[in-house]
C-alpha cells in the first residue's frame, strides 16, 4: 500500500502469515468478536421456535429474526425464516464454529430437518494497546488519504488499511480497535505494518526535575 512520503513498509502482499510469538512489536491483538454466518438448509418456523425454546427471543414487529443465546461458548445467534444464521460473539474460530453447530443442534431438536452448511466467518475485531499517546492529528495529515479524523463526532481515528483490507480504530491513549479481518493472519500482519507508522506518531511528554525548576525560579 503506498503512502505519501513512503511506504512506511505497508507496500506489497500483507497476506503472509505473521507467527505472533514472533512479532517484532512484541504486541499480539486479542481476538473479541467473531461474526459468522452459516445456512440451515430449510425454512424455519420462528414462531414455532420462540414457543419452544427457553433462550430465545422473538418481536416480529422490531425485528424479523429470532435472538437466540447459549452460554458456552457464550454467543449470541440471530436466525431468520430462510434458515440463515449469523452467529456473534466467539473469542476464537473454534468457539465460533462450535457456537454454531450447537445452535443447529437446538433447532434439530425441535424437530426441523436442519442442517449444517456454508459456514462462513464474516468479520474477526481485535484489540490491542500499544503503551503510549498519540498525535492523532499528526497521522491524519501525514495519511490523509487513508485517514480519518473528526474527534468533534468519533474519538479515534478510523485507518483503513488496503492491503488486507483491515479497518483501525486509533485512539489517542494508544488503544486500537482491528476490524474487518476474515482471517486471524490478516488481524496479525495488519497490526504488525501498521505498527511502526504509529511510533511515528508517538507523543512523548516532557518530564522535569524539580530541583532544577525551583533553582531556574530563583535565577529568575
Amino acid at each position: 500500500m503506498a503512502e505519501e512520503g513512503g511506504n512506511n513498509g505497508l507496500e506489497g502482499n500483507l497476506l503472509q502469515f505473521v507467527d505472533p510469538n514472533q512479532h517484532l512489536s512484541t504486541i499480539v491483538p486479542t481476538i473479541q468478536n467473531i461474526v459468522a454466518t452459516f445456512s440451515l438448509d430449510c425454512d424455519l418456523d420462528l414462531k414455532k421456535i420462540a414457543q419452544q425454546a427457553r433462550n430465545a427471543e422473538y418481536s416480529p414487529k422490531r425485528f424479523s429474526a429470532i435472538i437466540m443465546r447459549i452460554r458456552e461458548p457464550k454467543t449470541t445467534a440471530l436466525i431468520f425464516s430462510s434458515g440463515k444464521m449469523i452467529c456473534t460473539g466467539a473469542k476464537s474460530e473454534e468457539e465460533s464454529r462450535l457456537a454454531a453447530r450447537k445452535f443447529a443442534r437446538i433447532i434439530q431438536k425441535l424437530g426441523f430437518p436442519a442442517k449444517f452448511k456454508d459456514f462462513k466467518i464474516q468479520n474477526m475485531v481485535a484489540s490491542c494497546d500499544v503503551k503510549f499517546t498519540l498525535k492523532l492529528e499528526l497521522l491524519a495529515c501525514a495519511h490523509c488519504a487513508f485517514s480519518c479524523y473528526e474527534p468533534e463526532i468519533f474519538p479515534g481515528l478510523i485507518y483503513r488499511m488496503q492491503q488486507p483490507r483491515i479497518v483501525f480504530l486509533i485512539f489517542v491513549s494508544g488503544k486500537i480497535v482491528l476490524t474487518g479481518a476474515k482471517a486471524r493472519e490478516e488481524i496479525y500482519t495488519a497490526f504488525e505494518n501498521m505498527y511502526p507508522v504509529i511510533s511515528g506518531f508517538r507523543k512523548f511528554q516532557k518530564w522535569y526535575d524539580t530541583s532544577t525548576f525551583y533553582l531556574n525560579r530563583l535565577h529568575a
